[in-house]
């Protein structure tokens, strides 16, 4: 049986945060119908996972958007250990690691004094890439370049996968802004990854410390109700360029609104010697269970 669990990931009520797809089978399922499925349900990732642990004690998860499948993505990983700690019945507060192609990832639970359980994955080591200038990151966001925050660079961030940082001056920006993916094909054409991750320091909600918005192309322009890889690279780009003062940081990131899909994404990075340690948390609320057929 190939059981199926629809969960929201990063999510403080149902129906909101980032939908995910979860699988779970005794027998791992051929590639091939695998991608099907992703095609199928048409969620930004659908993930595959059988429940028995491999020698290392991790349980192998597949990762697929609905056009490929991919090494690394934040809610996926979050959504999969949440239900893959219900489904084998384990107490609360154990932790889990899921074994991807990038390598092993833990997860950690975690029970705040107010809200759900949050999940918290450690993430890889995050590369800093190759810079871009603003001006026509800016005129395919349908920005000027003015727009585009100049106290740090607009900047490649890679771990398994990668994305575009570009930082914005405020709130009305990010609101504002929508990729066009004609206008970024010259981009492209240079190497930069089709995923682009916009951000600024005016949060939408009190008690939030950023705002943030995901566009991604998939089979055509989608938008990311929530991106945990994104709030990973975020963390390692803020340290790297000292956004934000000390060497610790504990931030809420807000991201959806547009997509009426409100989403709060926890980030703790913090610089470990000539290293980073990342942390990325969300809160995962079930909706819906079944079986493939």
């Amino acid at each position: 049986m190939q059981r199926l669990h629809l969960v929201d990931v990063f999510a403080e009520r149902r129906y909101a945060g980032n939908p995910l797809a979860v699988v779970i089978g005794d027998t791992p399922l051929p590639e091939a119908t695998m991608q099907a499925v992703a095609a199928e349900i048409d969620y930004s990732e659908t993930c595959f996972v059988v429940p028995h642990p491999e020698a290392d004690g991790g349980y192998r998860v597949r990762l697929f958007t609905p056009a490929r499948e991919i090494a690394f993505a934040g809610h996926p990983i979050l959504g999969t250990a949440a239900v893959l700690r219900r489904h084998l019945a384990l107490p609360a507060g154990a932790a889990l690691r899921l074994n991807l192609s990038i390598g092993p990832v833990p997860v950690s639970f975690e029970m705040p004094d107010r809200g759900p359980e949050v999940a918290w994955f450690r993430a890889p080591p995050v590369a800093l890439g190759a810079t871009c200038e603003r001006g026509p990151v800016a005129a395919a966001l349908g920005l000027d370049a003015a727009e585009v925050d100049a106290k740090a660079p607009v900047q490649v961030l890679a771990a398994g996968t990668d994305a575009l940082l570009v930082p914005l001056g405020g709130l009305d920006a990010l609101r504002r802004a929508r990729l066009d993916l004609a206008a970024y094909a010259p981009l492209a054409a240079r190497g930069l990854p089709a995923r682009v991750y916009l951000f600024c320091r005016e949060p939408r909600d009190a008690g939030h410390d950023l705002s943030a918005r995901f566009f991604f192309e998939a089979r055509g322009l989608r938008e990311d109700p929530a991106t945990g890889n994104g709030a990973a690279f975020l963390g390692a780009y803020l340290l790297a360029h000292r956004l934000l003062p000390g060497d610790a940081l504990a931030l809420r990131i807000g991201q959806g609104h547009e997509l009426g899909r409100p989403s709060l994404v926890r980030l703790q990075a913090r610089r470990a010697g000539p290293s980073v340690e990342i942390r990325v948390g969300g809160s995962v609320i079930p909706t819906v269970q079944g079986e493939l057929l």
